[in-house]
């Protein structure tokens, strides 16, 4: 017996069937609460994330503050002459045997006395000079240098040195020691005198360069400058640390910026100490 056929009408609203595979059931449309319950769900972990970093950076100054706090100010010094020693050592006179920088074994003792030191300096010099290692602590370092060597127990010293600019830039290569002009100075290493010769600037000469080759290290020439040599020291003298004098310091202000003005009472006037490899004498 045939079925009898579906009305037309019927036919056409019929879905077709599929062939082969199951089709996916309709996707229902969400409900507008439901899409803003998920889209609250994901902004969750970068809220979380953001209080976080909040929260860091606060507790990274609360602890800075309370760091700054606890160690005292961390003002810069003010600028002061003060003597490296007690006052029984008079200006002029011989110094105390102390070690101010090292360059390798080589040990460079103060140059003059202690009570007539206004200032320590270190800058760069483009001649070749080796770097020195300074003795004690840098008064003008950064906070953040000094809060480390706080946080270390960096132990305290006497000396307080300064990083000069000047024309050859920041650097450890040259020692400035900071004296009034007519202050003696005396050999900062055991050795003998190799060079007496003129200090020119601009031209004409201020002074003297006096080069000394020390016992412990034969290899290098430690030069003094800003200076006036002895009358009676001549190439070939012996030289005792702390105990011969080699000459007076020299007022340069007239014809040259000194840099560690910036840290003393006075005009800045010193004696500069560096230290070159040895010439060696080409064999033919």
């Amino acid at each position: 017996m045939v079925p009898p056929m579906a009305p037309a009408r019927n036919r056409q609203a019929a879905p077709p069937r599929a062939h082969g595979r199951r089709q996916p059931p309709p996707r229902r449309a969400r409900n507008p609460r439901e899409v803003q319950r998920l889209r609250a769900r994901r902004r969750r972990p970068e809220r979380h994330a953001a209080r976080f970093l909040l929260a860091a950076v606060l507790s990274a100054v609360l602890v800075l503050t309370l760091l700054l706090t606890a160690f005292g100010t961390w003002s810069a010094p003010p600028v002061a002459t003060k003597p490296l020693a007690t006052a029984a050592v008079l200006p002029g006179g011989q110094p105390l045997r102390q070690i101010v920088a090292t360059v390798g074994p080589l040990h460079l003792q103060l140059p003059v006395s202690q009570s007539a030191v206004t200032a320590l300096g270190y800058h760069h010099a483009g001649d070749g000079s080796l770097r020195l290692t300074p003795i004690g602590r840098q008064g003008n370092a950064g906070i953040f240098s000094r809060l480390w060597h706080r946080l270390a127990g960096s132990s305290e010293t006497s000396l307080v040195w300064y990083q000069l600019g000047g024309d050859g830039g920041p650097g450890t290569s040259v020692l400035s020691v900071g004296a009034a002009p007519g202050t003696d100075v005396y050999s900062p290493v055991d050795g003998t005198v190799v060079g007496i010769t003129d200090y020119v600037v601009s031209n004409r000469t201020h002074g003297a360069r006096i080069d000394i080759r020390p016992i412990d290290a034969p290899s290098v020439v430690v030069s003094l400058t800003h200076l006036r040599a002895d009358p009676a020291l001549t190439v070939g003298s012996n030289v005792e640390r702390a105990r011969s004098k080699v000459g007076t310091i020299v007022d340069l202000t007239a014809v040259e910026r000194q840099a560690l003005a910036r840290y003393t009472q006075d005009r800045g006037n010193n004696v500069s100490l560096s230290v070159r490899p040895a010439a060696v004498p080409s064999v033919r």
